[in-house]
C-alpha cells in the first residue's frame, strides 16, 4: 500500500490531471501520470518482493536461567535488490526489535543481533519475522512474515547448593554424604517399559519394540541409594502469592540440579502423571524445561496423586518435599513416602516454624525455610549440617 509520500503523490497525480483536462496543459498530464503510474508501479514492485525475503534465526542460548541474558541472531536474505526493509522480530512477551535496513544485495545476507533479558522463567515463541519492504522512492510498502517460530526456554532461577544429605552406601550399616554410583544406572537388566521423552535412545529393546509396536525401553536396575524423589507442592492454596510460589520452585530447580550434579538419579514431580525420571543431561532438560512451565492448580488433590506414586514403586535414597505452607497434606506425604526413603528434606516458605514443620522435624525429617526475600544456599546448608551432627550410624 502506499505510504505517506506515496499517497501524496497519488494526490498530486491526479490534481494534476484534473488541471489538465479543465487547462489542457500537456506537461500537467505528463507530470500526473508519472506520479501515478511511479506509485502503481511501487506496489507492483513491493508486493512481488516480499516473498523472496527469508530470514533465519538463532538463539544462543536458547535455553537460560531467570535473570540471564540471550542473543538472538538474524540473517536476512533476498534473491533481488531491496532498496529498504524493516525487519521486526517478537519474543512474545519479552519484547520486539525492531531493524531498518538499507540497500540489500541479492544473495548478500545482512546480519543484525539483539540481546533479551529472559525474566522470568518460562516457554517464549520467538518470531516468526514480520517485514516489511518498501521500493526505492518510498512510495509504497508492503508486509508478509518470514522465517520459523524458534523456542526460548527460561528455566527458574539456580542457586547453588553445598552439602548433601547422609544416606547409605553398599554397607548398610555405615553412612555416607556422596552418593556412589552411576546416574545411568546399573548394569543388571531389570525390566521392560514405554519410551519417556529423555530416555536414552541407546537402551530402545528392538526385538520387543517391533512385537508391541511401541517403543520399549530396558530399564536398568538403579541402585536403592542412588534414587531421589523431588515433590513440588502444586496447590495454589499453599503458597501466599506468586512471588512465594516462584521461590518455591527456584529451590526446587537448585535441589534437582545439586542432587543430578553428585550423582543421584532424581525424578521429578511436579502434580503431573507419575513423574519425570533424569539419568542423563536430555532428561535433566526436559524436566528443568518442565520447572519452567509449572503453575499452580486449585484442584489437585495431593494425597491421592502421591498414593499413586507410591503404588508404582517409589523409593530411594532421598525424598525432598517443597511446599509453600505445611498442612495436614504435607504430614500425610510423609507419612506415606517417608518410610521408603532413607532421607527426607522437606523445604518450606513458612515465615516462622509452624505447628506442622515441627512435627515433620521430630519425626526425622530435615526441615528448610527460606522467605522469598531470602537465599536457598545458606539454609540448604544449615540443614545439611545439622542433618550430619544428628546422623546416626545404623
Amino acid at each position: 500500500m502506499p505510504t505517506t509520500r506515496g499517497w501524496a503523490a497519488l494526490g498530486a497525480g491526479i490534481a494534476l490531471v484534473i488541471l489538465w483536462v479543465v487547462f489542457g496543459e500537456q506537461l500537467m498530464l505528463a507530470t500526473g501520470a508519472f506520479l501515478i503510474f511511479a506509485v502503481l508501479a511501487g506496489i507492483a514492485y513491493v508486493r512481488s518482493t516480499v516473498p523472496k525475503v527469508a530470514v533465519t534465526r538463532r538463539i544462543i542460548p536458547y535455553q537460560v536461567h531467570d535473570g540471564d541474558r540471550a542473543v538472538v541472531e538474524l540473517s536476512v536474505t533476498t534473491s533481488r535488490r531491496i532498496a529498504q526493509a524493516v525487519v521486526a522480530d517478537e519474543v512474545s512477551g519479552l519484547g520486539t526489535a525492531r531493524f531498518v535496513a538499507n540497500r540489500i544485495e541479492p544473495q548478500d545476507p545482512t546480519q543484525s543481533h539483539y540481546e533479551v533479558l529472559c525474566r522470568p522463567r518460562g516457554i517464549y515463541a520467538v518470531g516468526p519475522a514480520t517485514i516489511r519492504v518498501r521500493d526505492p522512492l518510498a512510495l509504497t510498502e508492503a508486509g508478509g512474515t518470514a522465517g520459523k517460530t524458534d523456542r526460548l526456554v527460561v528455566f527458574p532461577a539456580i542457586e547453588d547448593l553445598d552439602g548433601l544429605p547422609t544416606g547409605r552406601g553398599q554397607d548398610p550399616t555405615v553412612n555416607t554424604s556422596r552418593a556412589n554410583f552411576a546416574q545411568i544406572g546399573g548394569e543388571d537388566f531389570f525390566t521392560l517399559r514405554e519410551y519417556q521423552h529423555g530416555d536414552d535412545l541407546r537402551k530402545v529393546h528392538w526385538p520387543s519394540t517391533a512385537k508391541r509396536n511401541t517403543l520399549m525401553i530396558r530399564q536398568l536396575e538403579m541402585p536403592w541409594q542412588s534414587r531421589a524423589l523431588i515433590l513440588l507442592d502444586p496447590r495454589r492454596s499453599a503458597y501466599a502469592d506468586g512471588e512465594a510460589f516462584e521461590h518455591i520452585v527456584s529451590g526446587v530447580a537448585s535441589a534437582f540440579r545439586h542432587l543430578f550434579r553428585n550423582g543421584y538419579t532424581p525424578t521429578l514431580w511436579t502434580g503431573v502423571g507419575s513423574g519425570t525420571i533424569v539419568g542423563n543431561t536430555e532428561g535433566y532438560g526436559v524436566a528443568m524445561e518442565e520447572l519452567a512451565s509449572v503453575q499452580t492448580s486449585p484442584t489437585i488433590d495431593l494425597l491421592s496423586a502421591v498414593k499413586r506414586l507410591r503404588r508404582s514403586g517409589m523409593a530411594g535414597g532421598v525424598l525432598v518435599l517443597a511446599t509453600g505452607r505445611p498442612d495436614d497434606a504435607i504430614s500425610g506425604m510423609y507419612r506415606t513416602l517417608g518410610n521408603d526413603f532413607y532421607r527426607t528434606i522437606v523445604m518450606s516458605i513458612a515465615s516462622d516454624d509452624g505447628e506442622h514443620l515441627l512435627q515433620l522435624a521430630r519425626a526425622g525429617a530435615t526441615t528448610i525455610s527460606s522467605a522469598p526475600s531470602d537465599r536457598w544456599a545458606p539454609e540448604w546448608r544449615r540443614g545439611m549440617e545439622q542433618a550430619w551432627s544428628t546422623a546416626t550410624a545404623g
